[in-house]
């Protein structure tokens, strides 16, 4: 699939933004990626084509450590700091005026979720969302708090057998169980159709 892609200076290097479907869109997605894998990974890209199969402008965005070719994900704040400032300048070029949802996967997931009322979203979408990290001595804190900080509708998209753990719905939040671990590849079908049905929803109350 043709993209546009946009080169985006951030406090903390350069990012890149695949953006998709600019012009005709009512409103868009922007979407993260894991720590370990780019944004061709599958269940970004199934994201991506159910959110265009619904009409909605997408950008699927690499944080600047991916694209200086770093496999370790750079600190909290500074993934959080370039995330806010990419949806800015999306927000002020090729997707001004546009309702955005934002999203990720794993690590990008915690990342929407905490920068959600600084990029001013209508919604976030988690794909895979970490909430206890595995295979540990200890126990680990949970990252329940990151999700219930949300304030706008959320769908978290989880596998049934993910390490990591299920998240309870919430208020504002719904969980999509699906088939699978923490991949997401096992049902991608069932991820294509969690992510339109909540999209559509969304465009509805919106409307």
């Amino acid at each position: 699939m043709r993209s546009k892609l946009l080169k985006v200076e951030t406090p903390h290097g350069t990012a890149r933004a695949h953006l998709h479907r600019v012009g005709d869109a009512e409103s868009a997605l922007v979407l993260g990626h894991g720590a370990g894998g780019g944004v061709e990974s599958r269940d970004p890209v199934t994201a991506r084509d159910a959110a265009l199969a619904e009409g909605l402008a997408v950008a699927l965005v690499e944080q600047p450590y991916r694209v200086a070719g770093r496999r370790s994900p750079a600190p909290a704040k500074q993934l959080d700091a370039a995330w806010i400032a990419v949806v800015g300048h999306l927000r002020g070029g090729p997707l001004a005026g546009l309702p955005l949802v934002v999203g990720g996967r794993s690590l990008g997931a915690r990342v929407a979720c905490r920068t959600a009322e600084a990029t001013e979203a209508i919604g976030v979408l988690c794909l895979a969302f970490p909430l206890v990290p595995p295979r540990r001595t200890k126990p680990a804190p949970s990252r329940l708090p990151e999700l219930d900080a949300v304030r706008v509708p959320t769908l978290v998209v989880q596998g049934e057998s993910d390490p990591f753990g299920m998240p309870p719905p919430g208020p504002n939040r719904t969980v999509a169980r699906v088939r699978g671990d923490h991949s997401l590849r096992t049902d991608l079908d069932a991820v294509a159709a969690a992510v339109r049905s909540w999209l559509e929803e969304r465009a509805e109350k919106r409307g």
